[in-house]
C-alpha cells in the first residue's frame, strides 16, 4: 500500500469503514472463484456488501441469491465488439434485461454466482469491467457522449478520460475512499456531462495567456444528489489538459485523506466541501499540486440535460451522428445487437451511451443518412420521440433495487406513453422518477421530479405513493426542484401529472419550458392545482 491510512485509529468509525481497514474492496476479485464454484451459500454475509467492488449488488431479496452488475464504460463509448459482448450477456444469463445508466454505463440482473466467472471473461477479452462501477471507489468517468465528434467542443476529451480510467481502475491506493467519488469530464459547450451533480468535475474553459488563447478546464468540486443535495463549487483554478491526471489525484487523495467516515450518509465529498468552502479546498489542493493558474473564462453555453435526438453534423467532413430514443433506458439483447448491426453497417460500429439513458450512434456518412433512418427498428426507437416519453428518466426500483420503495422503470414508462397519447404539448417535459431518496436517478434536477413513498390510503393500508417536485435545471449553475405539498398514491399519478400538465399548458406562454414556467410564475399556481385534485379523490 503506498500510503498511511490516517484515519484508521478513529474511535467512531462506521462499521464499514471498520470492515473496509480489515480487507481492502478490491480483494473480492479474489474470492468470486471460490464462491462461484462452492455456492451462494458459502459466501459469508458479512461478505455481501463487499461485491460492490466488484460491480456487483443483490438484488431484493438479498436471500434469494440473485445479483445486478453494473459495467464500467467511460464517456459511454462501446466499440462494436463491446456492445455485442454486452448484449450476449444479457441473453446468456441476464434474463433479457440489458439497462442504461444515468452515468452512461450498462446494468444487467438476475445473476447468480456461478455465471460471475465467465462473464468477467468475456468482459475481460472485450476490454471491459465492473471494478469502480459500485463500491467505496472511483466510479465510472462520465463524459460527452460526442466525445471527438462534436463540433463545437473545445477538444477531444477520450483520451484524457481514458487516462484517467485506467490510472484509477483497481488502484488499490484509491480503493477506499470514504463513499463513491464520482468524476465527470467534458468540453461540450452544453454541460453534457451534468458537471454540477459530480464529486469533480473538469469543464470547458479559456485562458489568455502571454496574449494567446489557451484551451482547458475549470475545475468544480463537491456536487452530488441523495438525501442532502449540493451542487459543486467552482474552484479559483484553471489547467490544461496535461494536467487533468494530477489535479484528480490531488482532489481524490483529499477526499480518501480527509472525507468524513463516521456516518454513511454524511461521508461524500460534498460535506467537506460545504465545511471547507472552496477557498481552504483550493489551498489544500495546491499542497499536492503546486501552484496553478487562477480562473479564465467558461466557455459553457447552457444544458442539453444529455439529449442529442435527430440527425446532426459531425465535425468530420461527410459524416453524421443520430441521437436515439431508449424509452428509460431499457432494451433486450436482440434490440442492443440490431442497433450494434446499423452501427457497423452505417457507421463504425460504435455506440455511445448518454446520461439522459439514451444512445448515439456517430460517424454516418451523408449518402447513408436516408436509408438509416430507414431501417426498422427507429420505428421502436425514434430519433425524434415524443415530448414526455422522450424526456422521461427512471432508476431501477422495487424491482430489483433493496433501497427502493416503489415500483418506478415501467411505472415511468407506462405513465409518460399515456401522457403523450392524450396530451399536445408545444414543448418536452423532463419527468425523472425514483424510488428512494438515494436519487439514482436524478430527480433533483428534473422539471418535474417524482420521488417514491410509502403512505397510507383512505382505508389506512400502506401504498406506493409519490411526492412532486417542480423547477429542476443545471443550466447556469444549476437549481435544485422545489417540493409541492402533498402524497399522490401510485394509482392517481398518471391523473395528477396530466391535470397539471394541462393546466401548465394551459397557462404558459407559448414556447415556454415547464422550468421556465416555475421560474416566472413560482410553484404557488401548481400548488393550488395539487391541492384542489387531491381534496377531490380524498371525499
Amino acid at each position: 500500500m503506498g500510503y498511511e491510512k490516517n484515519w484508521q485509529d478513529h474511535p467512531k468509525l462506521n462499521k464499514t469503514e471498520i470492515k473496509k481497514l480489515e480487507k481492502d474492496g478490491l480483494r473480492i476479485f479474489e474470492d468470486i472463484p471460490f464462491y462461484a464454484e462452492n455456492g451462494f451459500e458459502s459466501i459469508p454475509k458479512e461478505e455481501w456488501d463487499m461485491f460492490k467492488w466488484a460491480g456487483l449488488y443483490l438484488q431484493r431479496p438479498k436471500e434469494d441469491g440473485y445479483f445486478m452488475m453494473r459495467v464500467v464504460i467511460p464517456s459511454g463509448i462501446l466499440t462494436n465488439e463491446q456492445a455485442e459482448t454486452l448484449a450476449l450477456i444479457a441473453r446468456d444469463y441476464g434474463r433479457g434485461v440489458y439497462d442504461i445508466t444515468t452515468r452512461q454505463a450498462v446494468q444487467f440482473h438476475w445473476l447468480t454466482i456461478d455465471q460471475i466467472p465467465d462473464i468477467f471473461s468475456r468482459l475481460e477479452k472485450a476490454g471491459l469491467t465492473t471494478a469502480g462501477a459500485c463500491g467505496d471507489i472511483t466510479r465510472n468517468i462520465v463524459g460527452s457522449p460526442l466525445a471527438g465528434i462534436d463540433a463545437e467542443e473545445l477538444f477531444d476529451t477520450r483520451e484524457l478520460v481514458n487516462e484517467l480510467f485506467h490510472y484509477f481502475s483497481k488502484n488499490e491506493d484509491f480503493s477506499n475512499l470514504p463513499r463513491k467519488f464520482k468524476i465527470s469530464v467534458s468540453t461540450n459547450l452544453y454541460n453534457a456531462s451534468n458537471s454540477e451533480i459530480n464529486d469533480v468535475s473538469f469543464v470547458p474553459a479559456y485562458k489568455e495567456v502571454n496574449g494567446a488563447r489557451i484551451e482547458g478546464f475549470h475545475v468544480k468540486v463537491g456536487g452530488g444528489l441523495s438525501a442532502v443535495p449540493k451542487l459543486a463549487e467552482t474552484l479559483d483554478i484553471f489547467i490544461t489538459p496535461d494536467q487533468i491526471l494530477k489535479v484528480a489525484i490531488a482532489v481524490t487523495t483529499i477526499f480518501r485523506d480527509y472525507g468524513y467516515r463516521e456516518k454513511r450518509h454524511h461521508s461524500r465529498l460534498k460535506f467537506l466541501v460545504a465545511d471547507w468552502g472552496p477557498e481552504k479546498f483550493k489551498e489544500k489542493l495546491l499542497e499536492y499540486t503546486g501552484p496553478l493558474q487562477e480562473k479564465g473564462e467558461d466557455a459553457s453555453k447552457g444544458w442539453n440535460a444529455g439529449y442529442f435526438y435527430g440527425v446532426h453534423k459531425q465535425k468530420q467532413e461527410g459524416l453524421n451522428y443520430a441521437g436515439i430514443h431508449i424509452p428509460v433506458g431499457r432494451l433486450t439483447p436482440d434490440e442492443v445487437l440490431e442497433l450494434a448491426r446499423i452501427s457497423r453497417k452505417y457507421g463504425n460500429g460504435e455506440i455511445r451511451n448518454c446520461n439522459s439513458q439514451n444512445l448515439i450512434i456517430p460517424n454516418i456518412p451523408d449518402e447513408s443518412v436516408e436509408s438509416f433512418l430507414k431501417e426498422a427498428i427507429f420505428e421502436k426507437f425514434p430519433v425524434s420521440p415524443k415530448k414526455i416519453l422522450g424526456y422521461a428518466v427512471s432508476c431501477t426500483g422495487i424491482e430489483y433495487c433493496n433501497l427502493a420503495l416503489v415500483e418506478t422503470k415501467e411505472r415511468m414508462r407506462r405513465v409518460a406513453e399515456a401522457l403523450d397519447d392524450e396530451l399536445q404539448l408545444d414543448v418536452p417535459v423532463r419527468i425523472h422518477m425514483v424510488g428512494c431518496p438515494n436519487s439514482c436517478g436524478q430527480r433533483q434536477i428534473a422539471e418535474i421530479g417524482l420521488q417514491g413513498i410509502k403512505m397510507k390510503n383512505k382505508e389506512k393500508v400502506m401504498v406506493e405513493a409519490f411526492e412532486i417536485y417542480v423547477g429542476g435545471t443545471l443550466h447556469k449553475g444549476g437549481k435544485f426542484n422545489e417540493k409541492l405539498k402533498g402524497k399522490v398514491a401510485a394509482e392517481q399519478l398518471e391523473h395528477v401529472l396530466k391535470d397539471l400538465l394541462v393546466f401548465f399548458h394551459e397557462t404558459k406562454i407559448p414556447g415556454e419550458t415547464f422550468f421556465e414556467y416555475v421560474e416566472r410564475t413560482g410553484t404557488g399556481k401548481l400548488q393550488e392545482r395539487l391541492d384542489t385534485y387531491l381534496e377531490s379523490v380524498a371525499v
